[in-house]
């Protein structure tokens, strides 16, 4: 991936922890910064149309890789995915390299659990869908600013930061 570099700066920068080390934006207040990196499935197998729960492909085992590099210099405290084989196989490769083990949430029922409680102060990746990611990252942060991530995009990452009472959001693309 040509902008690598460029990604894992961006990352260092928005998953800094270290109060004395960084400047907090005026009106936010020095509390816990919670940060999010959610991402969806790499490449799936379309081969049998009737698969609702399909492997990566080889592209997508690829992707996979990728992703566990550039997350290689990010602090996690957890990785979340989806019940899919898909998901599982995107997030495995960077669940092993931080030797986290993996837990499974469901997309849809995400929004009625204590997640930003349980997850308040931490550096979270999420890994999901291309309609469930957008519709995560907007009740993070708490608006309707991303649409569903079109079919044949599968580097999109977004980055929620929560510091005290503010929330900001960057999407990055890796396609």
């Amino acid at each position: 991936m040509k902008y690598s570099l460029i990604i894992l700066v961006s990352i260092f920068i928005f998953s800094c922890t270290d109060n004395t080390t960084k400047t907090i934006p005026k009106g936010i207040e020095n509390t816990s910064q919670t940060t999010y990196y959610l991402i969806r499935h790499a490449e799936k197998d379309r081969i049998n149309p009737e698969d609702e729960n399909p492997k990566l492909e080889e592209a997508g085992l690829l992707r996979a890789q990728k992703w566990a590099e550039i997350f290689s210099e990010v602090s996690l405290d957890a990785v979340y995915t989806s019940d899919f084989k898909r998901t599982m196989q995107t997030a495995t490769p960077i669940a092993e390299n931080k030797n986290i083990k993996i837990t499974t949430y469901d997309p849809h029922g995400i929004y009625e659990t204590d997640f930003k409680e349980v997850t308040k102060g931490k550096n979270i990746l999420v890994v999901g869908h291309s309609n469930t990611i957008p519709k995560l990252v907007n009740y993070l942060i708490e608006e309707d600013k991303y649409a569903d991530i079109e079919d044949s995009v599968d580097g999109n990452l977004y980055i929620v930061t929560v510091h005290g009472n503010k929330t900001w959001s960057t999407l990055l693309s890796l396609d």
